[in-house]
């Protein structure tokens, strides 16, 4: 009977003792400050980003798809309040985005074209196959999207070979030929 006594006594010390820690460490989480990297925030447009498929676009592409389906239509100085469609343009040197916002501020359509930008693998390998011998000497890549509709994504490639000369070529995202 007192070894069960003296158990509960040590139990309940230590329940108690368990009790204090968990306070303490309760106040040692609230004074850290946790920095999170990589988050990805969902906002209004982000069926914009999964649809026009940013994550394998190349970097500039990337980064400026990113920018359109970011942009705060809300607060910014061209919202008049009006039930409208808003047209903004967004430039970086290695090209262009033409967005039309409706005036919830989600994006309705977008013409995108950027030059010589990075090509997707399967455009460079159907090139390859198609024109061994042949050089890309540049590439302009135009993409249209249409909330709940179409998106085309096609390479206006520029391939030229010695002794031959150059010519233009059309690819869709997947490397076909158009």
């Amino acid at each position: 009977m007192k070894n069960l006594i003296f158990g509960f006594l040590i139990l309940g010390l230590t329940i108690g003792s368990a009790k204090d820690n968990s306070k303490e460490v309760e106040l040692i989480v609230e004074d850290i400050e946790v920095v999170l990297e990589d988050v990805e925030v969902v906002g209004v447009n982000y069926n914009y980003l999964n649809a026009i498929g940013y994550r394998d676009a190349a970097e500039p592409v990337k980064l400026l798809e990113q920018k359109v389906a970011s942009f705060d239509l809300k607060n910014s100085d061209i919202n008049t309040g009006e039930k409208q469609n808003y047209n903004v343009s967004f430039e970086i040197p290695e090209g262009k985005i033409s967005a039309v916002f409706d005036n919830e501020g989600e994006i309705i359509s977008t013409t995108e074209m950027f030059t010589d930008i990075s090509l997707p693998l399967v455009v460079s390998n159907a090139i390859v196959e198609k024109y061994p011998g042949w050089k890309i000497t540049g590439d302009v890549y135009i993409a249209t999207y249409v909330k709940d509709g179409e998106l085309n994504k096609t390479y206006n490639l520029f391939i030229e070979k010695t002794n031959i000369g150059k010519t233009v070529i059309k690819t869709d995202e997947s490397g076909n030929f158009l």
